[in-house]
């Protein structure tokens, strides 16, 4: 679909209820609009690669191509993901993209090249974002935990519909491991482990969480959720554990909803 016939799809909507978000990762950057009323992305996404130079001036560059693709209103404001700690717009830690953005206010690179004033969010927080607001756990009150499992272990806590931030879960020292090198998702192919041979490293990861937290509910994200009818019965917990709804829009949407809501 051409750059013009996104937009006349997006004009089609009030645009109170339009939102947009881009998700940067470590090897794609993506953005769409979203129907801030439903969650859903209004067109396909726009996706570039993430380029092997990720400094701040590269990624830029590509956050300014992919909202030119959808020719925004100049007063629209966007949501982006970032992969690392992020404190007022501020990266404090970088996973898969140059250590530069270490101490670089993303925020402002975004409005810089796209000429949008941005709000930035961890990417996991995003997408725990995106499944209160639209997903598996909209509407659910009191503790709730959203876990990705990829490349690494992203989280997110959301308490009675309040995103905590920044709530690094994946990083959780167990049986003198990084919880994420034992049961990310990637050590799962990396290693060649059957379903329930990770099902059992899942288990000891989730079971300290759940102690440590006393959640809710359980939101488990990522790609490999889409198989989560092979591991998740598997699990022997307390508390309720579903599969995430929004799978590879999360980020986006997360964003783009953060965005509007702290605009």
């Amino acid at each position: 679909m051409s750059k013009h016939e996104d937009a006349a799809k997006v004009a089609e909507v009030e645009a109170e209820k339009i939102g947009f978000g881009i998700d940067i990762g470590g090897s794609g950057i993506k953005g769409a609009p979203v129907h801030l009323g439903t969650g859903e992305l209004l067109t396909k996404r726009f996706r570039r690669p993430t380029p092997a130079e990720s400094s701040p001036e590269a990624v830029g560059a590509v956050l300014a191509e992919v909202v030119e693709h959808f020719e925004l209103p100049g007063m629209a404001h966007i949501g982006v993901t970032f992969p690392g700690i992020v404190k007022d717009g501020v990266a404090h830690s970088a996973a898969n993209v140059d250590k530069r953005w270490v101490d670089t206010d993303v925020a402002e690179v975004a409005r810089r090249w796209t000429g949008h004033t941005a709000y930035v969010a961890n990417d996991a927080d995003a997408a725990g974002y995106a499944e209160i607001a639209y997903g598996a756990a909209k509407g659910k009150k009191g503790t709730v935990l959203v876990l990705t499992l990829g490349t690494g272990i992203g989280s997110a806590m959301i308490r009675d519909g309040v995103l905590i931030p920044n709530f690094e879960l994946g990083h959780l020292e167990i049986d003198g491991y990084d919880a994420e090198s034992r049961a990310a998702s990637s050590i799962k192919e990396e290693e060649g482990l059957s379903y329930p041979e990770w099902a059992e490293r899942l288990q000891r990861y989730f079971s300290h969480v759940e102690f440590l937290f006393s959640p809710d509910l359980f939101v488990v994200g990522g790609g490999v959720s889409k198989d989560h009818e092979q591991f998740l019965p598997l699990l022997d917990l307390k508390t309720p554990i579903v599969p995430a709804k929004l799978r590879n829009k999360a980020g986006i949407v997360g964003a783009a909803a953060l965005a509007a809501d702290n605009a």
